[in-house]
């Protein structure tokens, strides 16, 4: 193995093409080489379903033979009518909301650090309006049902209703924390459940790496190469974990996993690369990610929008910006202000109704966000085909040497 290495540091037909594959890595990318990038990502896909679909024959029958079954169940029970319908609307909505804050989980940790940041797009979102709803309704069975959510094109039913249609106030004095957490507390568990699993892929390709003699990248830290504050800093921080991974167990992973964290994808892939067990690997990141990191930003996103907390910095504000010269005057006018724009936000307002068609622009602040998150979904979908076309030549180009070494080993041993 060492002579390979070393034949293949001073032949320099080897060297040289080493530097083109690094080269030619570069420069795939969807800006620079589009239509080359696109199609070895679908050739890449096509081969990843290929090798499943032949794993799934050879090994596989007894789960094809239940899910062919499963699906024709499913859908003769669609197809037909009766009183059973109802019960299977009710259930596909239950699959549909967990399925969906557990993608939403996933698509934010995967991608080792690159992921859709999906806490601050749906899960942050969802719980500030459901607390500013609370608390302006001074009530919480606002939801139709444990589902009625945010999801995919479809906004929560309480969302616009006026809150005379709930009913009176509940609570005269604002609503509690303990009241508005259960509201809330499913979404947020099944967002962190798919934070875990999207931890896993670094774990497993690292585990098989490591059981096939290799050494992911993730792991190699950088000697003068990394430049920059940030660059270095992680670089220590890389090298601050390897030395100290005889440490990390249960509670080491448990911490790491219960704090925001964006290196926690190296410690899945450290423990992967020294063979840690899985249970202990998962549990723990379950744990920390689905129960206590998920209930600490979900009670910091309460407090935030807690109308009390408002109205306490609100004062705190005015009250320090009274000793400013100059502000004392303007004060009042200004807090009146704030006051009645909070008030235009949180209460809906009544439809106009004109006999005149005016041409207009209907911007609003939900198409301004959506326009934004389909963006980042657009950047995230093409940072995946990125990764997944440069592994594919990556892998190409592996085969390429491994036969340009061979071929070049008997040369090298009849030079001697």
């Amino acid at each position: 193995m060492g002579s390979g290495k070393r034949a293949s540091s001073t032949n320099p037909a080897i060297s040289g093409l080493r530097e083109k594959h690094q080269q030619d890595l570069e420069k795939l990318t969807l800006t620079s080489q589009p239509f080359k990038t696109f199609r070895f990502f679908v050739v890449a896909v096509f081969l990843y379903l290929r090798r499943s679909a032949s794993y799934l024959l050879a090994n596989g029958a007894l789960f094809m033979l239940f899910t062919i079954f499963f699906a024709a169940i499913s859908a003769l029970l669609v197809t037909l009518d009766g009183p059973h319908v109802k019960h299977l609307e009710e259930l596909s909505e239950y699959v549909r909301f967990g399925l969906w804050w557990i993608f939403l989980g996933v698509a934010s940790s995967i991608g080792l650090g690159s992921g859709l940041h999906t806490f601050v797009l749906y899960l942050g979102p969802h719980i500030a309006l459901f607390t500013i709803k609370a608390m302006t309704c001074g009530r919480v069975d606002l939801k139709t049902a444990i589902y009625d959510t945010i999801q995919l094109k479809r906004s929560p039913s309480w969302l616009d209703k006026p809150c005379h249609e709930f009913g009176l106030p509940v609570f005269s004095s604002g609503v509690p924390l303990s009241s508005i957490l259960p509201q809330v507390q499913t979404e947020a568990i099944l967002w962190g459940l798919g934070t875990a699993l999207g931890e896993l892929p670094p774990y497993f390709i690292s585990r098989a790496a490591s059981l096939s003699g290799g050494k992911m990248e993730e792991l190699e830290t950088c000697a003068g190469d990394c430049t920059g504050f940030i660059g270095r800093r992680v670089s220590q921080i890389k090298g601050w974990l390897l030395s100290h991974s005889q440490y990390l167990n249960f509670f080491t992973i448990l911490v790491l996993a219960s704090v925001p964290n964006p290196l926690f994808d190296l410690a899945g892939i450290m423990c992967g690369q020294f063979e840690k067990p899985f249970w202990e690997f998962f549990l723990a990141t379950l744990l920390g990610k689905a129960i206590i990191k998920t209930h600490i930003q979900t009670v910091f996103i309460i407090c935030v929008c807690n109308n009390q907390l408002l109205d306490w910095i609100e004062n705190e504000l005015i009250y320090i910006l009274s000793f400013v010269p100059g502000f004392a005057s303007a004060l009042p006018a200004l807090a009146a202000k704030l006051r009645l724009m909070k008030e235009k936000y949180l209460v809906a307002s009544p439809p106009v109704t004109s006999d005149i068609n005016v041409k207009k622009w209907d911007i609003s602040f939900a198409s301004v966000w959506n326009v934004v998150v389909w963006l980042m979904l657009l950047n995230f979908f093409g940072q995946i085909v990125t990764a997944t076309a440069q592994r594919y030549l990556k892998k190409q180009q592996e085969k390429e040497l491994d036969a340009l070494t061979k071929k070049s080993s008997p040369v090298s041993k009849k030079s001697k």
